[in-house]
């Protein structure tokens, strides 16, 4: 059930923290920031949705044969904070009890826990929640652990629009309708290997070096992005394409409703299992 993790971090589609503009103020980065050119229109972007706080988010997430859906809120003000509601199929979790269930889910920014349902709850001493608490799954995954981390950890739908524009190669594909909202939709493709760069903001050269090694050897070289933004300078629609050796990743998000006040609790710790244990108990 680790894939409920991975779903929440492609959310927020993280980016880098340095536009182009922050290396070293080039004329020719200047000239293509020019009035009204993508760069130009996807940096005023960036600033407005990274004034905001919150926001209402749904979205789908293929993996391979694996199908994931989730809707909720998030804020990401003071490291992330999040109610999801998370379904699942096909895949690795196409035999469980727990397939094309809705699951509950919550977000904090140290761990994340999973209402995993009273089947689980009856084998499990009657805890129905599971916790995936970051700093254990980086020691025990390594480098991509550590680097599922980082993205948990700096979360902001901002840096969507930040890795964009990280590119320098981004064209406007002209207006479209997000759900009923006119939107302008920009696109994109990096090398995932720079992605991995380019996302991180603490993680060391030697893991950065390991996770390129993890992505390469997944097959995934490179992913497009496209953006939609609306009238207020807001993003409203990500999604990220890539092939890998497991088959298609394909993961698209709508934001909405941004400022939206969320509240997160975290479950009772009688009524939750750590994941470790119930590693250990298998």
């Amino acid at each position: 059930m680790l894939s409920g993790v991975v779903l929440v971090a492609g959310v927020t589609a993280c980016g880098s923290d340095k536009s182009d503009s922050d290396k070293g103020g080039d004329k020719s980065d200047k000239a293509a920031e020019s009035v009204g050119s993508p760069l130009a229109a996807l940096k005023l972007a960036s600033q407005k949705t990274d004034q905001q706080h919150s926001a209402k988010v749904e979205g789908t997430t293929q993996m391979g044969p694996q199908n994931s859906s989730m809707s909720g809120a998030m804020d990401w003000a003071n490291g992330m904070h999040a109610n999801m509601t998370i379904t699942q199929k096909g895949g690795a979790v196409q035999n469980s009890p727990l397939a094309g269930k809705p699951m509950e889910a919550r977000y904090t920014p140290d761990a994340m826990f999973m209402n995993l349902g009273d089947e689980f709850a009856a084998q499990a001493g009657g805890k129905h929640w599971m916790k995936y608490d970051y700093d254990t799954l980086a020691k025990q995954a390594g480098a991509s652990g550590e680097f599922l981390k980082d993205q948990m950890q700096n979360t902001d739908p901002a840096r969507a629009v930040q890795l964009l524009i990280a590119t320098g190669k981004v064209k406007s594909v002209g207006s479209e309708s997000v759900k009923g909202v006119k939107a302008t939709h920009y696109t994109g493709t990096v090398k995932v290997s720079e992605l991995a760069e380019m996302q991180s903001k603490d993680l060391s050269k030697s893991d950065l070096e390991s996770l390129q090694k993890q992505l390469e050897t997944s097959g995934m070289e490179t992913e497009t992005i496209d953006l939609w933004i609306d009238g207020n300078n807001l993003l409203v629609k990500k999604r990220e394409q890539a092939d890998s050796n497991n088959g298609k990743y394909d993961s698209t998000v709508f934001y909405s409703d941004y400022g939206t006040d969320v509240t997160v609790t975290e479950p009772p710790a009688s009524d939750t299992m750590n994941f470790e244990d119930a590693m250990k108990q298998q």
